[in-house]
């Protein structure tokens, strides 16, 4: 009897308990969850509105490297900072320096190693935590001269047949053409002159709908092809192992003769006189 009454004290103790850690980590969920969402209202709060597009202003900058910076290290030229090519004149280039892509999701913040699964939630994150690596107070924006790099052939590369507007084309060419005055002037030397009349070639003929000119005629930067790397690899990995077998059949040929040539004179030191 009182066996039982120690067995059913000790059950009774159990699940007053396992009530009671249920309860506490409900509560400490609720909690955590309380300090999430209070978090994201922070963050929220605290979002400072840019008038300036991130997405087109790397799309520029990435039109820059590709079809006007190898042309520029060629020259071995120096655009002024007035230039609007500058990367001074992108107010995100300090947070786009500070991306490190790990692996394809997982990105890092440079400045505070948070982790992110897209390139998206850290672009979020620069918005929200580190607004003031943003100088604003110059009014630059990249974006602004988009039209002029084609921005939008490059961010809508699968649907080019669109209708063209001439007075947009005409708009763009004209910031095009102003671009190309004041970051390459021509009575700034030899090196300027053929940069002023690529930079016209490479971006200021392709805004016209007559369907003349086509940008980026003048080619960009040089991409490794992805095949060409791997066979270069395996050669590399595979020619040791060549050299290798060339060299064992060559030391075991070369024993092969020798063997030889010691059966043949012992065959004759037996032969008898």
């Amino acid at each position: 009897m009182g066996r039982s009454r120690e067995l059913a004290y000790l059950f009774l103790f159990l699940s007053v308990s396992s009530i009671y850690s249920s309860l506490l980590a409900q509560k400490t969920q609720d909690s955590q969850e309380q300090d999430v969402a209070r978090t994201s209202k922070q963050e929220e709060e605290h979002v400072h509105e840019v008038h300036c597009s991130r997405e087109r202003s790397r799309v520029a900058w990435e039109i820059i490297e590709e079809y006007l910076m190898p042309f520029l290290e060629r020259e071995k030229y120096q655009i002024s900072s007035k230039c609007k090519l500058h990367p001074s004149n992108d107010l995100f280039r300090d947070q786009e320096q500070h991306k490190i892509h790990v692996d394809v999701n997982e990105w890092r913040c440079g400045y505070c190693k948070k982790i992110f699964r897209a390139e998206k939630f850290l672009d979020q994150h620069f918005d929200n935590r580190h607004y003031n690596f943003l100088n604003v107070t110059d009014g630059k924006c990249l974006a602004d001269i988009c039209g002029a790099l084609h921005c939008d052939l490059r961010i809508n590369s699968r649907s080019r047949k669109t209708k063209c507007n001439p007075a947009a084309a005409a708009r763009n060419r004209h910031l095009c053409e102003g671009i190309a005055d004041s970051c390459f002037p021509v009575n700034q030397g030899p090196s300027a002159n053929r940069l002023h009349e690529l930079f016209l070639r490479q971006f200021c003929d392709g805004h016209t709908c007559s369907g003349g000119g086509k940008p980026f005629s003048r080619g960009g930067k040089k991409h490794t092809s992805i095949f060409y790397l791997a066979i270069s690899i395996l050669v590399l990995m595979f020619l040791p192992l060549f050299y290798l077998i060339i060299y064992l059949y060559q030391r075991e040929m070369k024993k092969g003769t020798q063997e030889l040539r010691r059966i043949s004179r012992q065959e004759r030191k037996s032969k008898p006189s």
